[in-house]
């Protein structure tokens, strides 16, 4: 590591030191804070401290200016002895907590700011991060991601799926349910209720599978053959309004051919008869939903083509989520009001019934004062506030601190050294 990139690690830490001491009383503490663990992700060496445990919030508010961490972590667990080695906590519980992230969701944007590295042979490449090197195989990579509007509008929707999910299809209040921006690139929601406590992993699995529809079978939600008139086949499927998953399998096929060109429906590999047959009969198909959907009433689209178109609606509707995250019943989860060590914005809770416009740039900002001058060695276009800036190439600039630090954390820009 070179004395530049040092020197920015401390500046940067300086001005967390700096927050904390200032804003300290506005850290959200969690339920029962006296019987979870905490944990911190130091600065120096990217070094994890667990293990920690504090009676009230004016502790875990000193601790955070003694130690000004880069992260800051509870545990959604709850513990007898939340300081002891985790084999000697005795597990009391834990609450339910959804992790909705830009990284686990494909978006066009990423292949125009994320990057990666390959840690061992050094090929590089850009877009979603791969399991293993496309060269040598190595699973290690130094990763470059950036949180752009695309990305985070991208989150947004899938919390909104998993939100609906949540509360229509699990009976959740919005009582039980606490939403938050993560202050990267993505949403948290965390369901706290005595009823999920008590759920082990394999019962959260079975929630996650629910929600990301593991295992549908359209057959099984309607979408069946039976005899009609004359003993001809007639083909019947789910409705808008039905519940569950069987409403929103007919959703989801509704919007699929609402706004599907021909090369879309080539994607799920359908036949071109099918897709000359959905294309010109898209008006009449869309109409039929009024009644009783479009299932059957289209000659030349056979029951294997609905299906496949079924089955892809019902993949639109789930909602994508870290799946370790939820089935984890010892996870640590960000704290509220603290700031993410990769772009220096809050984490912060997010009011559900006005969530559509919430604007994370706007909102999740930290640093309201003041400007830095920094050299930005690459970063794309962006907004911060009402402000946008960018993009730079090898360029000395004076920022906002909000926007300077999101360059520092996200390592594409140094401090500029004052002779």
């Amino acid at each position: 590591m070179s004395v530049k990139e040092i020197e920015t690690k401390k500046f940067v830490k300086n001005k967390f030191s700096e927050y904390y001491r200032e804003h300290s009383s506005s850290i959200q503490p969690p339920t029962l804070i006296e019987k979870r663990e905490f944990g911190f992700l130091m600065f120096k060496g990217r070094i994890m401290v667990r293990h920690k445990s504090f009676k009230n919030v004016d502790d875990l508010s000193k601790n955070l200016k003694t130690l000004v961490p880069s992260d800051a972590y509870y545990s959604s667990a709850y513990y007898e002895r939340p300081e002891e080695k985790m084999e000697e906590k005795s597990w009391l519980g834990a609450d339910l907590i959804f992790d909705i992230d830009a990284d686990h969701i494909p978006t066009p944007c990423a292949k125009i700011h994320d990057t990666w590295v390959c840690n061992n042979c050094n090929i590089a490449g850009k877009g979603v991060l791969p399991e293993k090197c496309p060269a040598c195989g190595e699973p290690r990579f130094n990763e470059k991601t950036w949180p752009c509007e695309v990305c985070l509008e991208s989150a947004k929707i899938e919390t909104l799926k998993l939100m609906d999910m949540l509360k229509q299809d699990f009976g959740f209040s919005s009582k039980e349910t606490n939403l938050y921006f993560s202050g990267h690139r993505g949403y948290h929601l965390h369901v706290e209720s005595e009823e999920v406590q008590s759920l082990d992993s394999m019962a959260r699995k079975e929630i996650v599978d629910y929600i990301i529809g593991i295992g549908l079978e359209t057959k099984l939600h309607g979408l069946v053959e039976e005899r009609g008139a004359r003993k001809a086949r007639v083909l019947t499927g789910p409705n808008l309004e039905d519940p569950g998953w069987s409403g929103r399998i007919a959703r989801g096929t509704y919007e699929f051919l609402l706004t599907a060109t021909p090369s879309d429906l080539e994607e799920i590999r359908l036949k071109r008869k099918v897709i000359d047959t959905l294309t010109q009969h898209k008006e009449t198909n869309l109409e039929k939903w009024k009644e009783k959907g479009p299932w059957g009433i289209i000659k030349g689209v056979d029951t294997a083509s609905w299906r496949k178109i079924a089955q892809h609606g019902a993949e639109m509707q789930s909602a994508k989520i870290d799946t370790v995250v939820t089935t984890d019943t010892h996870r640590l989860i960000r704290l509220n009001n603290t700031l993410h060590g990769k772009t220096g914005l809050k984490k912060i809770e997010v009011p559900v019934t006005g969530f559509e416009s919430f604007d994370p740039f706007k909102s999740a900002i930290a640093f309201k004062e003041g400007t830095l001058k920094i050299i930005v060695q690459d970063a794309p276009k962006f907004r911060l506030g009402d402000q946008t800036y960018g993009p730079y190439k090898n360029r000395q600039v004076e920022l906002p601190t909000a926007a300077a630090l999101l360059l520092l954390c996200k390592g594409r820009a140094k401090v500029k050294e004052e002779k």
